[in-house]
């Protein structure tokens, strides 16, 4: 599993209250560092990398992909599309 030394990065902004969003960071011991408008990188506190969260619209609403990059093939895996930011972060923390 990749790390990174900068894992510690505090949360940034993330769908939802920042308020909620810091207090599920804390409950969860991930780290959530928004790349962009529409992409996060998931880490644990201990700077494992799980993988990333990307938004995007559908056609009937507002959409997250959970994926992982396979370094040997050089491309990501996607691992689910969900109606949650929380349950996109639960496929890569459980997954």
């Amino acid at each position: 599993m990749s790390t990174f030394d900068f894992a510690g990065s505090t949360l940034l902004e993330v769908p939802g209250d920042a308020t909620l969003a810091e207090a599920t960071r804390m409950k969860r011991g991930l780290n959530l560092i928004r790349l962009h408008d529409d992409l996060w990188r998931v880490t644990r506190t201990d700077g494992d990398m799980l993988g990333y969260v990307e938004g995007f619209d559908d056609p009937r609403g507002r959409r997250f992909r959970s994926k992982r990059l396979n370094a040997l093939k050089r491309q990501f895996l996607v691992l689910g599309e969900f109606w949650s930011f929380d349950d996109a972060i639960d496929c890569l923390r459980f997954g």
